[in-house]
Parts: C-alpha cells; sequence; structure tokens
C-alpha cells in the first residue's frame, strides 16, 4: 500500500512511503546500478534487484514505482517491477512513448513488453510537470498529473475519493511535508503509516520514506528509516 504524494511546478517535491513485508531484506538509497543505469541512484530490494524510487540527479528527474490492481503476468513469464522506475528515470520513458533517439534502446520503455509485469502504476516526474501510467494486465493508460499537489495511492492510482487521499492530502496542500514518522502504523485504510498482519502471519508495514525535491539549480533526496524509530 505504498503512498506518493507529488507537488508539480518548480520546485517539483515528492514524498514517497513504501510499504512492504517487514522481512524483505532491502538497503537504502545509492547508486546500486552503476554498470546499467549510471548516475541513478534510489533504495535497492535486495530480493529482486530494482528499486521503488529512482532518482536521476543530473537529469533533474525521478520515477516512483505502485502496484497497481488487474491482470496477474503468466507465471512462465513474469519478471520484477522493479526495473521499472530505473528504466523510466534513465530513459525519461514511459511505456507507449515514442521512441527517443538518445534514449537506451534496451533500458526505454517506449516499447517494452508490458505482459511479463504485474500491474503497477509508474510515475515519471520531470518539472515542471509529471506524468503517471497505469497497466493492469491488459490495458495501458497514461495520463499527467494535474497541477498542484496530488497523491497518488498503491492499486488505486489517482482516486481523489480513497481514504487516504481524503484524510491526508488536505495537510500537504496546507504546506505541512514533514516526514511521516510520528504517528503509529495502523491497519485503517486512511493511515499514511501501514501497520496489519496477514491471514498467512507475514507483517505488512510501512518501512521507509523518502522526500525528493527537483529544482532547477539542484536535487535534494532525504531519506528516513522508518523501522529504526520503532526498533529502538
Amino acid at each position: 500500500m505504498c503512498t506518493v504524494i507529488v507537488k508539480t511546478g518548480w520546485p517539483l517535491t515528492l514524498l514517497f512511503v513504501r510499504d512492504e513485508y517487514a522481512d524483505r531484506p532491502w538497503e537504502g538509497p545509492g547508486e546500486h546500478w552503476p554498470e546499467r543505469y549510471p548516475g541513478v541512484i534510489g533504495g535497492r530490494d535486495l530480493k529482486a534487484g530494482g528499486t521503488w524510487l529512482a532518482v536521476h540527479p543530473a537529469a533533474r528527474r525521478a520515477a516512483a514505482l505502485l502496484n497497481g490492481c488487474g491482470c496477474t503476468a503468466p507465471e512462465a513469464t513474469r519478471v520484477s517491477r522493479g526495473d521499472l522506475a530505473l528504466r523510466a528515470a534513465a530513459t525519461a520513458t514511459l511505456p507507449g512513448d515514442p521512441p527517443r533517439p538518445d534514449a537506451d534502446a534496451e533500458a526505454s520503455l517506449s516499447e517494452a513488453d508490458l505482459t511479463v509485469y504485474d500491474p503497477f502504476y509508474l510515475l515519471l516526474a520531470e518539472p515542471p510537470g509529471a506524468r503517471l501510467a497505469g497497466w493492469d494486465g491488459r490495458r495501458l493508460t497514461v495520463t499527467p498529473v494535474p497541477d498542484g499537489i496530488n497523491m497518488i495511492v498503491n492499486a488505486a492510482g489517482l482516486d481523489p475519493a480513497h481514504p487516504r487521499v481524503v484524510a491526508n492530502l488536505p495537510r500537504f496542500r496546507a504546506g505541512d511535508w514533514r516526514v511521516p514518522g510520528e504517528e503509529a502504523p495502523s491497519a485503517d485504510p486512511e493511515s499514511l503509516l501501514v501497520r496489519h498482519e496477514t491471514p498467512d502471519g507475514k507483517v505488512l508495514t510501512s518501512l521507509s520514506a523518502m522526500r525528493v525535491t527537483l529544482a532547477r539549480d539542484e536535487v535534494t533526496y532525504d531519506f528516513t528509516d522508518l523501522t529504526a524509530e520503532r526498533d529502538r
């Protein structure tokens, strides 16, 4: 149930809250893919090798990945979605875009075969705007993110009626962009920080928060390990 808040314009600001199973290994942000995606930084999922939020500081560009809803990919051909944000940040492409002559053809998402991926939402942020690609397993949509401050929610996309959006978006629009962490995680659908136990005993929880600012003169990436405070 990841969440990303987007403020368009200059600077463009993203606040991403990552929710994942507590026992899934990961490491904090860095340039973990220097050969394949030079200059791109992000946290790394140690199970599949990809990321949920990729930033290309030199290009003033960022890409964020959230789970979608729909038909899953066939077991025999399914691959991790963790490369999607990396490819978008590295090449400035979303699925369905016209091919870019200056983009790495192998990394570009312009002509990517989406049938190998489970449903997803993929945000590409390039100031002053951002675009959101949605794949439900059968159909691709690409839409501009409305100007201003908006919230994108895992499996729901840009749904202004989602309980989490209704409960939390007003404070961001009022200028309160503090990284979450003080409030207790909850299984309530409106909670920005998540924690609940699945029927098989696994714990899904908010693991980290990342605030990225893309400005004309600099790029900032503020990372908060939300598990550090809880584990003390």
